[in-house]
């Protein structure tokens, strides 16, 4: 078999030198997959984004324990820049546009890095423009005065503009409405059925993590408890029960549920 794209095995990260967030955490994505990372808020999927694209620093994290892979070579103590010259570009939670610069200002950061010409940028530019015909709409609003929506196709659409082959999305469903979210998501799909553009993505969303992704992996309290193809993950009883919200009695709460008993059942 090929090797994968990114190979994370068993990685450790730390806070502050004290606070252990993952522990032993490992994962595979192969080249053109979606690959969505699940789980409740504080599970440590922002930080396994940050640890593959070397982010942790800026938040006094670290690896401290195993080893992660691109394309078969280490980078755990790769800069960011480094990673982006690589083909890693990650967007953060929260989009982060810069809210005095134009919509297209903005895109164009996103192409800081390239060395490959302008005319080759300027070609970037107008397929970020295919694939978000609202920011075309929108080029010249400053990113402030632009929806929810738009603003996260623009950090999107920013990271494209580095002519990625893995991009790293951090909650892309936050604070969206569901229509804004599907079309998000179908644009995802878009990107990596035509550009073949790699995506592993943290999502709270599970119900559409899964309808979008091929694999995925299920973190709680900083350890991988469940993965496998999107399609068995979406028929299984127990994601069925506790993330998708129904099961046996029909619709539940995840926080009727004790986690005890979600642990026993999952790792017996």
């Amino acid at each position: 078999m090929s090797k994968p794209l990114l190979d994370v095995n068993g990685i450790e990260v730390i806070y502050n030198h004290v606070i252990l967030v993952l522990k032993g955490v490992s994962l595979q994505v192969a080249e053109g997959q979606v690959v969505a990372l699940l789980g409740g808020n504080g599970a440590g999927k922002t930080t396994t984004l940050r640890a593959v694209s070397n982010l942790l620093e800026g938040e006094r994290g670290e690896v401290t324990k195993g080893s992660i892979e691109l394309r078969g070579e280490r980078i755990e103590k790769l800069s960011t820049a480094a990673m982006v010259e690589r083909g890693v570009v990650q967007v953060m939670e929260g989009r982060h546009c810069f809210a005095h610069l134009t919509i297209e200002e903005n895109l164009m950061t996103g192409a800081y890095t390239r060395k490959d010409g302008r005319a080759a940028v300027a070609a970037t530019l107008e397929k970020v423009y295919n694939y978000f015909p609202r920011l075309k709409t929108r080029r010249s609003s400053q990113a402030a005065y632009t929806s929810g929506g738009e603003q996260q196709m623009c950090a999107i659409g920013r990271a494209l503009m580095a002519n990625p082959r893995m991009v790293l999305l951090d909650e892309p469903s936050m604070g969206l409405a569901p229509q804004i979210v599907e079309e998000v998501f179908e644009i995802v799909r878009d990107l990596n059925t035509k550009e073949r553009t790699t995506f592993l993505l943290a999502e709270q969303n599970t119900s559409m993590a899964l309808r979008y992704a091929d694999y995925g992996y299920i973190l709680e309290n900083g350890r991988v408890v469940m993965d496998g193809a999107a399609s068995a993950l979406r028929e299984n009883e127990d994601v069925k029960e506790f993330y998708l919200g129904v099961g046996g009695e029909g619709r539940r709460s995840f926080k009727d549920v004790k986690s005890y008993k979600r642990r026993k059942r999952w790792l017996a």
